[in-house]
């Protein structure tokens, strides 16, 4: 089934996913996730993309942010992707693709799901085993949310600046966020939103999506009917 079109609506906060090609490794060095966060940075200024959460991996990136226009993550996205693979083909010399074609994105619902999508980003290398801690792994936005680090690259989302007057008690609220797992269901949601194009959020949030865009982010349910449909429709 062809992917649905992109959503990008200004001052909307979005989940970005963007993966190696064919899940081959895209940081092979320290050097390498400081060259991407250089370009990230500097590039996120200049198309005013604000970014409250990210995680470098070694074979992905995810990312939460907010535009300020409808083409700003598309451009940020394809500046530094190009930059980059640039970059690491020199470096590496090799040739050709880098990145498993367009990133993946949907957009998040600010009151009940963003915080919620910045657990599960920082989260990836727990749940990938290569810390035990988000506090230890050096290439994520854990340090600036959760340890109240100075990040050129972070801009605090207003829904993280309500957790606290000051810088220490929005710190420890956020820590305390993470004394329970995210649950299954909740996992699964965030990837399939995003995988698929959707919206992140609650059923009041994703009917005021469809009317402003005019396209569906919710999946179809299957079922015989639908299938009938489906097979009716290409007989037409």
């Amino acid at each position: 089934m062809a992917r649905l079109p992109r959503l990008c609506l200004p001052e909307l906060p979005q989940h970005v996913i963007q993966r190696g090609n064919n899940h081959q490794a895209c940081f092979l060095s320290d050097e390498d996730f400081t060259a991407y966060v250089h370009w990230l940075t500097e590039y996120s200024r200049q198309y005013q993309v604000s970014i409250h959460a990210w995680v470098l991996m070694s074979n992905h990136v995810h990312l939460l942010m907010t535009p300020t226009s409808a083409d700003g993550i598309s451009k940020l996205m394809q500046t530094t992707g190009r930059l980059y693979v640039r970059y690491f083909n020199t470096t590496y010399r090799r040739t050709g693709t880098l990145w498993e074609g367009r990133f993946r994105s949907c957009v998040v619902e600010e009151n009940n799901y963003l915080l919620l999508c910045q657990r599960y980003i920082e989260m990836n290398p727990v749940r990938a085993g290569l810390v035990s801690s988000p506090v230890d792994y050096r290439w994520s936005s854990y340090r600036a949310n959760g340890n109240g680090q100075d990040v050129k690259l972070w801009t605090p989302h207003p829904a993280y600046l309500e957790l606290g007057a000051t810088t220490e008690q929005r710190v420890s609220q956020y820590q305390k966020l993470f004394d329970e797992c995210l649950e299954e269901d909740v996992l699964q949601e965030i990837r399939r939103s995003a995988n698929k194009g959707l919206a992140l959020g609650d059923d009041r949030f994703k009917e005021k999506i469809e009317t402003l865009t005019g396209r569906r982010v919710v999946e179809l349910k299957r079922g015989p009917k639908v299938r009938q449909r489906m097979t009716d429709e290409f007989l037409l």
